[in-house]
């Protein structure tokens, strides 16, 4: 049975930890209020690039630019080449957020034939890396640390580094899975294809008409393509931490909860093992004084 000592280190251990949980759900809090407006930001952005290449898939012709070309379906021997860009985080103490990105990257792993041989993956966060360096799967790329001092610079280097590979002809889809940012709360993993440029859907019956370039649609599409590749992934990387911070709020804020209930649930121990001993010691005092008086 645990004694008063015990009892009473085992509060102030888990009051420790409580302060630690409680400083660390106000620094996600306030990292999280800056995530979400850049993210806020950038949405409307990297929305409104991706309608107009979108709509420009639909009427320049695939021929016309590498990253425009598509190439599913063309291989018939060993299946389509994938790549899979996973963005996870470099730190634990999240919640479920973690974990939730690599099984969904499992789950679309499991689901693709061959995935050992067919399906590239580009790896953000060192949980992903870490995770996936075990596993039999063919690594092209690995980023970890960049989260701290996230900017541009870093989507635009994972963005070359997916574009050179379409362009080399050795991916024919990439896609990429991070968790999108809804509220402190709520996270949602999404699968989301990146390369090829899905055309923008047109109703039946109307032709659609095509853009007049300037200078010319080579220099345009040279210029834009790239970009926007750049974008979407640096917009991804957006989402992943805000959802970061905010998954980690709620669960330092659950974790601080949790440890009120413990230190209540001790207390009231301590309580009735402190009660039981004055009690036995009256018990004894009463015992011995009326020994005493029977003599």
């Amino acid at each position: 049975m645990a004694t008063l000592r015990d009892i009473r280190r085992r509060i102030k251990s888990v009051e420790g930890t409580q302060k630690i949980t409680k400083a660390m759900k106000m620094v996600a809090a306030a990292k999280l209020r800056r995530a979400q407006q850049r993210i806020v930001e950038a949405r409307p952005y990297a929305r409104k690039m991706h309608e107009v290449l979108s709509s420009l898939a639909l009427r320049a012709s695939p021929e016309a630019h590498p990253l425009l070309a598509r190439r599913v379906g063309t291989h018939k021997a060993g299946g389509d080449r994938k790549g899979l860009v996973v963005i996870a985080a470099d730190k634990g103490l999240c919640g479920a957020f973690n974990s939730n990105i690599l099984r969904k990257a499992m789950d679309f792993l499991k689901a693709t034939p061959e995935a050992e041989l067919r399906v590239t993956l580009i790896v953000v966060g060192r949980k992903a890396r870490d995770f996936f360096r075990r596993r039999p799967y063919l690594l092209r790329s690995e980023y970890a640390y960049i989260f701290d001092k996230l900017d541009y610079t870093h989507g635009a280097r994972i963005g070359r580094d997916i574009v050179d590979a379409y362009v080399g002809g050795e991916l024919d889809e990439v896609y990429l899975v991070y968790n999108e940012f809804k509220s402190a709360g709520i996270q949602r993993v999404v699968v989301e294809k990146l390369l090829p440029i899905e055309p923008l859907g047109v109703e039946e019956g109307l032709a659609p008409i095509d853009f007049i370039y300037e200078p010319s649609p080579q220099a345009i599409l040279d210029q834009l393509l790239p970009r926007h590749v750049e974008v979407q992934v640096y917009r991804a990387l957006l989402e992943s931490v805000a959802a970061e911070h905010g998954s980690r709020m709620t669960a330092m804020e659950a974790a601080t909860q949790n440890a009120a209930d413990m230190i209540a649930a001790l207390t009231l121990v301590y309580n009735k093992a402190r009660q039981e001993k004055i009690t036995k010691e009256l018990l004894d005092i009463v015992g011995g004084a009326e020994a005493l008086r029977k003599r």
